[in-house]
């Protein structure tokens, strides 16, 4: 089991660091429509948490399907060896340690009856030390689909996947359906003989239960590419376009009953050499009341920095109040 720690010299409350670009750092508090100081600071975390769960949860997803030669269709390790958990490791020039268990989770298949599923269940265990997760999601894959192929399509169950933050017990509860496609073919394997795996994943409906038990629909709309430079490399953007703007992520309405859209305008960058986090990548969330852009891979200073070890990350966003042009910045760790 990997046990991972995030630990920091100086302890980081919830409500992160802010500072405002006006002498009122206040203005806009209390008002309604979702444009507080505390709510955009709320949504900004709300974003930052639920895409960086899910994109989690897309990676446990794809390695259990990499993980069994049944439902991936694979034939040999290329010269490597599998040791029977989910572990592989390549051979030759290139080589790929890959580690395809889930640390917090078991994972079973199910033939009987017709049936091609892998069940992932979440067992609340604490090994990544900062955030626990309990729930199910469930694979379906069709008779004759061979996750290698190119154009494989699976389909995602989440089933009351609730996480929870350690840092300040901030919980969300993810339900709903969404599809996983291998647009180019491949598996992880094979991926520094390949160049690239490129993904999709779509959802209209995915629902998100806050702590304050709001209830919002959200809708994805991503590509993931799969790299290869000292590990994994993934690198996702937004495919949706409304019409008027393109690279839409995620799109619906927020805790505070705000429609909204979230545009990746810089690469989301995952990194195997940095334990898989988030090491880059900047957003724009849309309102008509406000824009919104989050920045990701900083210090505690709203500076990029390289992979913190056992340290956080750190978001910057910043935020203007269309009513009176003011401009508010938010800095918290993920």
């Amino acid at each position: 089991m990997k046990t991972k720690h995030f630990l920091l010299a100086t302890v980081i409350t919830a409500s992160g660091l802010i500072v405002a670009c006006t002498k009122n750092n206040s203005a806009g508090s209390g008002t309604s429509g979702g444009t507080s100081t505390a709510d955009v600071q709320t949504e900004s975390n709300d974003v930052t948490q639920v895409s960086n769960e899910m994109d989690a949860m897309n990676n446990d997803v794809n390695n259990s399907l990499n993980a069994s030669a049944t439902f991936s269709g694979a034939t040999s390790y290329s010269g490597g060896a599998a040791d029977g958990k989910g572990i592989v490791t390549e051979g030759g020039g290139g080589s790929i340690n890959l580690d395809y268990s889930i640390c917090d989770a078991t994972v079973t298949t199910d033939t009987a009856d017709g049936l091609r599923q892998i069940v992932i269940t979440y067992n609340g265990t604490n090994c990544w030390g900062n955030r626990t997760r309990t729930g199910v999601v469930v694979i379906s894959i069709p008779i004759g689909v061979r996750w290698r192929d190119s154009g494989a399509v699976v389909t995602v169950s989440i089933q009351n996947l609730k996480i929870t933050r350690l840092r300040d017990n901030k919980t969300i509860t993810l339900n709903g359906t969404y599809t996983y496609t291998n647009v180019t073919g491949g598996l992880l394997k094979d991926l520094a003989t390949l160049g690239t795996i490129t993904h999709t994943v779509s959802a209209d409906s995915v629902t998100i239960q806050f702590a304050d038990s709001a209830t919002r629909v959200w809708s994805v709309a991503k590509q993931r590419v799969f790299t290869y430079n000292d590990g994994v490399v993934i690198t996702t953007t937004g495919t949706h376009s409304d019409g008027t703007n393109n690279d839409v992520a995620i799109w619906g309405v927020n805790r505070f009953g705000n429609s909204f859209e979230t545009l990746i305008t810089q690469p989301m960058v995952i990194q195997q050499s940095c334990d898989y986090r988030l090491t880059s990548g900047q957003t724009e969330t849309i309102r008509p009341a406000l824009t919104l852009t989050i920045t990701y891979g900083l210090d505690s200073n709203g500076d990029p920095t390289g992979c913190p070890g056992d340290g956080y990350y750190y978001f910057k966003a910043v935020w203007v109040l269309k009513s009176n042009g003011k401009t508010y910045t938010f800095i918290a760790p993920y």
